[in-house]
């Protein structure tokens, strides 16, 4: 290793004990509602996270994600925050928050939680005194604008939930905007008092002991002054299912001014030694992640969303998105999912539904030995340890305001946020004594914790062993990635660290192909999955070889 700056170094060469804790982890994301349920109202909280930290701890990861647990009327289910800095009582407390910090802690896991900055609920304090006194406090903290002079909204500004992103309120005859729901009102970023407002938020949290955040939407904090109109997205063979994907969302989103913000926050996050995520979706999304992870005074990574939405998992797109975080200095470090709370269950999304659950099992392993070799931080969604997939959720039971407006186009985001099922036998999958406020899966009792504890071929117990096998190697927590072949099936790509190299192998495609000519017949895997190695190459494999 050389003596040079850590930081005017690519990754790949730099001291591993300078490396910080959150370059290269793996991280749990726990969408609260679902995850269990400790005094039997139907819905998860914070006690029952505490209770469940064990296994979470068991897995190996290094930290985890709370999604929204702050007070709010729950229209998004927590992404309207009427109050930042409490707990909404279906949740519990503020001394159950410090109780699950305490035992995460003693577990060795750090504590992330979401942010989000780019809205509030309308029951927010700021927003009520805002739209009753113009002239107050508040009267500027949110996005509000007189009409156009025929009583038109200002801009032609479509939100993401469906209609207009302009809501007219009568009380201080103005249109407020609302990128989401109207009942989700646009925050005015620019304004330094609201910086600073969330900057104190941050500070919040940051003293009751939490390790870092998500920060939720951010490249929607600020909207261009002018509020000019977005111009129509050209013509296009692809289905568009709201009137937000007809615009290039030019002027409502990712504005230049918002690093200058991200400059803020990372000062912040610098006096705790605190981790910062960004989510950032949109057609400008990988120069935005960029940007506001470029260098040391910026953000630690951003959430990529290139597998959450694909319609297929091969080798051309785990290369493509993987290929565009270069290992060279100064390049933002990458963040990978293949589910979350607003996506559908991969192994449900890139299986054909006639799959069997040999078949459904074998991907499982693949994809999960696939991701843990990616370059850049992993998340893992609850339950994607134990192979859970989509559930079907009729109309009459849906809860997600997006699904319900867009119905039936839009797939609910309800299918992914299901009850964690821990018992297989247990009442409601022993998540609650009480019915769940989303229906459990079918099949997802035979898929529950319990179920796959002690069982050896579970892919429970493989995940375990993979998240220890890629933490003995740097090259999977910080090396560079090279493709060496990309072909229908077959994926070859090798991580460097130092003088580690590992050759990562992988059959995507359900049935055998042929070992690759370039590769020793002969080599012993170092992990294996789906029977890869020694010149086979089964259906959904993988191996990890020592190059």
């Amino acid at each position: 290793m050389t003596s040079e700056s850590p930081t005017s170094l690519p990754i790949s060469q730099r001291d591993p004990e300078s490396q910080p804790w959150w370059l290269g982890a793996v991280i749990y994301q726990i969408y609260p509602r679902s995850f269990a349920d400790s005094n039997g109202d139907g819905v998860g909280d914070l006690p029952g996270i505490t209770a469940h930290l064990d296994h979470v701890a068991s897995l190996g990861v290094d930290a985890i994600w709370l999604s929204p647990f702050f007070t709010s009327p729950m229209r998004d289910f927590g992404y309207d925050v009427s109050d930042y800095c409490d707990v909404d009582p279906i949740f519990g407390t503020l001394a159950d928050f410090d109780a699950l910090i305490e035992k995460a802690h003693r577990l060795g896991l750090r504590v992330i939680i979401d942010q989000v900055y780019a809205h509030t609920s309308d029951q927010h304090p700021w927003f009520v005194s805002s739209r009753n006194e113009p002239q107050g406090e508040h009267g500027d903290w949110y996005l509000w604008h007189d009409p156009k002079p025929e009583g038109s909204p200002p801009s032609n500004w479509q939100s993401v939930f469906g209609g207009p992103a302009w809501t007219w309120d009568a009380r201080r005859r103005q249109y407020y905007c609302h990128n989401f729901l109207k009942e989700q009102p646009q925050l005015n970023g620019h304004n330094p008092a609201v910086q600073q407002a969330l900057l104190d938020v941050a500070r919040f949290w940051l003293e009751r002991g939490v390790d870092g955040f998500r920060l939720d939407a951010l490249n929607f904090l600020m909207q261009d002054k002018g509020l000019r109109d977005n111009p129509p997205q050209p013509p296009s063979h692809q289905p568009r299912t709201r009137p937000f994907d007809y615009q290039r969302r030019l002027y409502n989103q990712g504005h230049r001014d918002i690093p200058k913000f991200i400059g803020k926050i990372s000062a912040l996050m610098a006096q705790y030694g605190a981790f910062t995520v960004a989510e950032i979706g949109g057609e400008d999304a990988l120069r935005e992640m960029k940007l506001y992870t470029k260098g040391e005074t910026r953000l630690n990574t951003s959430y990529g969303f290139d597998f959450l939405y694909a319609e297929a998992l091969t080798p051309a797109v785990i290369a493509a998105a993987a290929s565009q975080w270069p290992d060279t200095a100064g390049t933002g470090w990458p963040s990978w999912a293949f589910e979350n709370h607003d996506a559908p269950r991969a192994i449900s999304r890139w299986l054909p539904r006639e799959a069997d659950d040999e078949m459904r099992r074998r991907f499982a392993g693949m994809k999960m030995l696939l991701l843990l070799c990616l370059r850049g931080n992993i998340f893992l969604y609850q339950g994607e340890e134990l192979g859970l997939t989509q559930v079907d959720i009729p109309f009459e039971d849906l809860q997600d305001p997006e699904a319900i407006a867009n119905w039936p186009l839009t797939l609910s985001r309800d299918g992914a946020r299901t009850p964690m099922p821990w018992s297989a036998k247990g009442m409601h999958g022993g998540f609650s004594t009480f019915k769940p406020w989303l229906p459990l899966g079918e099949d997802h009792g035979a898929l529950a914790v319990d179920a796959q504890d002690k069982d050896p071929a579970s892919l429970l117990t493989l995940t375990r062993t993979l998240l220890a096998f890629r933490k003995t190697h740097p090259a999977l927590r910080w090396g560079a990635v090279r493709f060496r072949e990309v072909e229908e099936s077959l994926l070859l790509f090798e991580r460097r660290f130092g003088e580690e190299k590992l050759l990562c192998l992988f059959n995507l495609g359900p049935e055998e192909i042929a070992w690759p000519a370039s590769l020793p017949v002969l080599a012993e895997p170092l992990s294996s999955v789906g029977g890869a190695g020694q010149g086979t190459l089964p259906g959904y494999s993988g191996c990890v070889l020592r190059g």
